[in-house]
């Protein structure tokens, strides 16, 4: 476990290691919902163009020992805030998810909170369990990383 994880704004400076992260072929088919087209740098730098403008959405870079390990957002989702959260492969199973979310989730006032995972992303899914997350329902998507549908939990925390 890496003890020095932290959280800062993301600015458009982490975008191209963002980008480069989010291309791995196993973490678009662990996250299951993602780009159409993840290889679309265009796309992509235009998706996040829009979340850096936008000051409903809470969004932070988890720095780990100094290097961008991904990031994590705070947004409305069907109606209900939510988080999500990315990590590149290489921070995977080292604690990062978990410590990230711990302090993301310390400085949002809003309860409950909602996430949504791939019921099969097991290490997602033992993050938010983690982190004081409860499974509240399910549901299922179309998952362009796989190309079929997905089934999905809701999870939420409510204190």
């Amino acid at each position: 476990m890496l003890e020095n994880v932290r959280l800062c704004p993301t600015t458009a400076e982490d975008l191209p290691i963002l980008f480069e992260q989010q291309l791995d072929p196993e973490a678009n088919h662990m996250a299951a919902f993602t780009a159409k087209d993840p290889s679309d740098r265009q796309a992509f730098t235009a998706h996040w163009n829009k979340i850096l403008a936008d000051d409903s959405i809470e969004k932070m870079t988890v720095l780990a020992d100094g290097q961008i390990a991904g990031y994590i957002v705070f947004f409305e989702q069907f109606g209900s805030p939510s988080v999500g959260y990315w990590l590149g492969k290489p921070f995977w199973g080292k604690g990062i998810a978990t410590q990230a979310l711990t302090a993301f989730l310390a400085l949002l006032p809003v309860r409950p909170v909602y996430a949504r995972v791939a019921k099969d992303n097991v290490g997602s899914n033992r993050v938010l369990h983690k982190c004081g997350f409860r499974q509240a329902g399910e549901d299922a998507g179309f998952s362009n990383a796989r190309g079929c549908d997905v089934e999905e939990l809701i999870m939420v925390r409510e204190a």
